[in-house]
């Protein structure tokens, strides 16, 4: 993971993800690229909406730079080489873009403040859109040690497959890796045992437990959570979304409760 993409926003897990982000590049050697970035400038004569877009503009830009001048002195004081692209457009669509040459991207669990959902709408289309993992990073985290024990949500599926690859160079350096499977009444015959998860693990110096725990009154997440903390856990590692993200947002799911107000980072791939 030395190719880092870090998504500058100016939301309450600005803070948190910055400090992942060259705590991930200190353990690797990396090099962080700062993305910011900026709504499309556009206005239609005559259209009331497109003329307060442009009367806004002006005042979106100013808060940009200085959000970005604020963030380049801080980062002026770190130890880790890093770069910053400024782009236009919609940040979900600029992220995936970037995101094809990057190792991991780091994002913030906040929601956005005009969003839908309680949950962050961008980093869930950069989960499912993109084809690199994204590091979730929730407000109260402040540092990311890759030395305490980690814990993979295990169900066997493509996507906790791509997870579990995806996590090697980081569970490389985990005091302790869990693989955590709940039980479930149904389960794919696609699915993988929790066995070949940990032979994987162990093909790369990864010594892993296999625990089946039993699913709690409170669901999935709850069970993971309780899981994670009990085991002094400092990430989890997930796939995400195994159903489509229209289904969960209609009838919820465990990705969607998972990425809710998170209490550990979480490292997630579709």
């Amino acid at each position: 993971m030395r190719s880092i993409l870090l998504h500058i926003h100016d939301d309450p897990c600005l803070d948190a993800r910055i400090q992942v982000a060259f705590d991930l590049a200190r353990t690797f050697d990396g090099h962080v690229t700062c993305l910011q970035v900026l709504p499309y400038e556009f206005g239609v004569p005559g259209d009331i909406y497109g003329n307060m877009a442009l009367q806004l503009n002006p005042i979106l830009r100013e808060n940009a730079e200085n959000l970005a001048t604020t963030v380049k002195t801080r980062l002026a004081r770190e130890d880790v080489p890093w770069d910053w692209v400024l782009d236009d457009g919609l940040a979900q669509l600029r992220l995936k873009v970037h995101a094809g040459l990057s190792d991991v991207v780091v994002m913030g669990a906040c929601a956005e403040p005009f969003g839908q959902t309680s949950y962050s709408d961008v980093a869930a289309e950069v989960v499912t859109g993109a084809r690199t993992p994204v590091m979730l990073v929730p407000e109260k985290c402040t540092t990311f040690d890759p030395s305490v024990p980690a814990v993979v949500a295990w169900n066997g599926s493509p996507e906790a497959s791509r997870a579990l690859r995806a996590a090697v160079p980081v569970l490389q350096r985990s005091s302790a890796v869990h693989l955590l499977s709940v039980i479930e009444e149904k389960r794919s015959e696609f699915d993988l045992p929790a066995i070949e998860g940990a032979r994987y693990l162990a093909r790369h110096g990864i010594e892993a437990t296999m625990v089946e725990l039993p699913q709690s009154s409170g669901g999935i997440r709850d069970t993971l959570m309780h899981a994670a903390h009990s085991r002094e856990a400092g990430l989890i590692v997930m796939g995400a979304y195994g159903h489509s993200r229209l289904r969960e947002r209609i009838l919820g799911g465990v990705s969607r409760s998972m990425i809710t107000d998170p209490e550990l980072p979480i490292l997630l791939c579709h």
